[in-house]
Formats: structure tokens, C-alpha cells, sequence
């Protein structure tokens, strides 16, 4: 096979300090504002660098490819995921997931400096970077004082796919020890399926009936999924 061919064969590959000023994501954004830039790009400049024959901007492509093209998608790819892409090692993969997580905390940093929860999305912003992404059930309580504002959350339990086993003791011990004047429930399901279960509904009840006794009060039980949440406050079941 002569030389000519073998170059020919190659890709159709242009490195990015070759192309046109505005088609290079760092100077683009010092000239047109963050906000011009795509996705792809975006990760372009996270990447730093590219291969042989792959810009960075290349690899992001195949990135977000891996990920449907969907920033939710690609939150949940593991270390491995990222590194099963030619030209993305561990290094590159860390960056790229320390970047996403801190995009993740920003919602939910929003509502801390808010300190009060008003809402269920106030819950749900505040507790979805923990669990909307996770393939196995986990329980939380978020603790409130008397005025509606954040004590702490805590993580209760964790569970497999589809269920996770709530100890009642565990749960009114926590609000008793931080001083806790009422509780929201929360946990995720991995499934995407909002609607309670009948078991989630006889956790509920049984959580509230038992917080009355100690005088503190369950606000809501939300369930939360990758793009939304549950409240049984806001449908009526409280």
C-alpha cells in the first residue's frame, strides 16, 4: 500500500489551533461570551487536548454521543464510561466529572444560602444532586427548625433498585438530636416512575402518626426522579 494512499485514508481531521479563530471554544468564548458556545464545545475546553488524529472538541462529540446527547445522561457515566472513549483517560474523566458535579451543587447551594424551604422544589432542588442520578434507592430527612429552615439533611438509608428499609427509630433519633421541630421525607426512585407505592404511602403514615406523638411534624414525603419529583404534600396525602 503506497504512502499516498495510507494519507488519504486518513481522517478528516483539522486540530483546533488550525481552524479559524472563531471556530476555536476558548478564543470564541473570550470574543462572543460563554453563552455562544455549544455544549461540545464547552467540554472541548475542559478536555484541554485532543489525540492524533482527534481535537479535543472531537472527543466531546463523542462524549455526549456516549451520552444521547443529553447533559442528564451524561451525569450519570462512571469513570469507566468515560474512559471506555479513545483519547479520555482517568485524568481527563475526573475532570470532566469534578466539572459536572460542581454544576450539580450549584442548584442545591441556591437553596442552602435560602436557607427556608417553601416549596417541594425547594426539596427537590435542594436534595437532587444526591439522589436523582443514583441506580439504587436511597431514604433522606431533611431536618427544619420552627421558622421552615435547614437544620441538615441525612441520608437514613440505602437500598437496591427499587426499595430501601426505613427504621422509624432512626429517624426520630436524628430529629431529636439536632432539635428538629419537623421533618420532610425524601427518597429517589432509580426507575424514573414518580408514583408512590403503596408501600411509600404506609411509610408516610406510619412516620407521621409516630411524629405526632413526639411533636414533630412530617411536612412532606417527596420522591424524586432524574427530571422531577413527587410530593405527597402537594397532592393531598398528608
Amino acid at each position: 500500500m503506497s504512502r499516498a494512499f495510507l494519507f488519504c485514508a486518513m481522517p478528516n481531521y483539522i486540530a483546533i489551533k488550525n481552524r479559524a479563530v472563531d471556530e476555536r471554544p476558548r478564543e470564541k468564548l473570550l470574543t462572543q461570551g460563554k453563552s455562544s458556545l455549544s455544549n461540545t464545545e464547552l467540554i472541548g475546553i475542559l478536555l484541554s487536548t485532543g489525540t492524533k488524529n482527534k481535537s479535543a472538541v472531537d472527543l466531546a462529540r463523542d462524549l455526549l454521543h456516549l451520552a444521547k446527547n443529553d447533559l442528564n445522561q451524561l451525569v450519570k457515566l462512571s469513570l469507566h464510561d468515560l474512559c471506555s472513549i479513545e483519547g479520555i483517560g482517568p485524568a481527563k474523566a475526573i475532570m470532566i466529572i469534578s466539572a459536572l458535579e460542581l454544576g450539580t451543587r450549584r442548584t442545591a447551594q441556591a437553596v442552602i444560602k435560602a436557607q427556608k424551604i417553601t416549596s417541594s422544589q425547594d426539596v427537590y432542588d435542594f436534595l437532587s444532586h444526591k439522589i436523582a442520578d443514583l441506580s439504587h434507592e436511597e431514604f433522606y430527612i431533611v431536618l427544619l427548625n420552627r421558622a421552615n429552615h435547614i437544620i441538615r439533611s441525612i441520608c437514613i438509608s440505602k437500598g437496591g433498585l427499587s426499595q430501601t428499609i426505613v427504621d422509624p427509630k432512626l429517624v426520630f433519633n436524628a430529629a431529636l438530636q439536632h432539635k428538629a421541630s419537623a421533618i420532610i421525607l425524601a427518597h429517589n426512585h432509580p426507575s424514573g416512575q414518580l408514583k408512590p407505592s403503596q408501600a411509600d404511602i404506609q411509610l408516610t403514615s406510619k412516620l407521621t402518626s409516630a411524629g405526632k406523638l413526639l411533636d414533630i411534624q412530617i411536612l412532606d414525603h417527596i420522591i424524586v426522579t432524574q427530571s422531577n419529583h413527587f410530593s405527597f404534600a402537594d397532592d393531598g396525602l398528608m
